[in-house]
């Protein structure tokens, strides 16, 4: 059986303390004993579930939340002291309880009550119950304490290893920055080393590719500077004196021996032609033999008694058979 003893003063007797003592069965809500006294008397009543149903009823409430408005105002006294008030009256032994809300109160409960014949008894249970209840609060606070005891020395022990944890953490996370130090140094140093022989790699090979193609193009030159100076030797050879190239104008009054000589360039012609096709180019005409072609052309244009003419002068005069060359002499035979 379930007590719970609380003092209260009563409206109508402010300055006495009376005690208030419910004991229940089972629950609050199927029925409990209320008992209460002043040191002096002692009155006491039973509240059954009906009556509890009934004054639920005549509130207009719910019974679980009624029972706990009880729960509140005769066991656990929650909430301010002012805020629940207690009315009892000797004579009619009729017991009543209000709750105030601000400015308005209303009654929860109302219950009539006995008066005991031998409150002596009564009062001699409360106080064994007190004591009872004081000595298994003691009990409970020693246990308590060396609960809290045990738990304090759990705590300390957990945070001198918890300390030791960080310590070794600490002192792990240096270790291992000072490896990983070590470690990225290596691994920069061999990037260096590695970036350092790839650049001198492109390096070489850039300047092998320079080399390379500075000998293209010196043997391209060298080739070209050949195959000038072939066709220059030969164009060289060919050259004659420009007085030669002059036309002759033949008038009535000239001479036949002041014709000058003329040389023939198909055998030089031929030559250069023939040493175009070994080099795989095409034959190119130079201004002087454009003038030679053109001397041709005037030569085959003068009358053919100005040749023979010419012929029998060259025959008759010495001074220019000396001036003619071997091959004009056999170009003229």
């Amino acid at each position: 059986m379930e007590r719970k003893v609380s003092r209260i003063c009563l409206t109508s007797e402010p300055n006495i303390i009376h005690f208030l003592q419910i004991s229940w069965e089972k629950t609050l809500g199927s029925g409990f004993v209320i008992t209460l006294t002043d040191g002096q008397s002692a009155w006491t009543g039973t509240v059954s579930e009906s009556e509890i149903s009934q004054e639920a009823d005549d509130m207009a409430m719910e019974k679980e939340k009624y029972i706990d408005e009880l729960r509140k105002a005769l066991v656990s006294r929650a909430g301010p002291a002012d805020t629940y008030k207690f009315n009892f009256s000797k004579e009619s032994a009729h017991f009543s309880f209000e709750k105030n809300l601000k400015d308005i109160s209303f009654r929860l409960g109302s219950f009539n009550l006995e008066k005991v014949e031998s409150p002596a008894k009564v009062i001699r249970e409360l106080i064994c119950y007190c004591l009872d209840t004081i000595a298994e609060n003691q009990a409970k606070n020693e246990h308590l304490q060396k609960e809290n005891e045990r738990l304090l020395r759990d705590w300390n022990d957990v945070q001198g290893r918890f300390e030791k944890c960080v310590s070794a953490k600490e002192a792990l996370e240096t270790d291992l920055y000072k490896r990983f130090i070590l470690v990225l140094n290596e691994k920069k140093t061999k990037i260096r080393s590695l970036q350092k022989l790839l650049n001198e790699v492109q390096e070489l090979e850039k300047s092998t590719e320079h080399e390379r193609e500075s000998a293209t193009c010196s043997k391209m030159t060298a080739d070209r500077d050949a195959v000038y100076d072939e066709s220059t030797d030969e164009e060289s050879e060919n050259q004659f004196d420009p007085s030669v190239l002059i036309p002759a104008t033949v008038s009535k009054d000239d001479s036949i021996i002041s014709i000058p000589d003329v040389t023939d360039i198909a055998p030089s012609r031929k030559r250069r032609q023939r040493m175009q096709r070994n080099l795989g180019t095409e034959p190119k005409m130079t201004p002087q033999e454009h003038q030679l072609q053109e001397k041709e052309k005037l030569d085959s244009s003068l009358p053919e008694t100005l040749k023979k003419g010419h012929i029998s002068a060259e025959n008759m005069s010495l001074e220019t058979l000396k001036n003619s060359s071997p091959e004009d002499l056999f170009d003229e035979i």
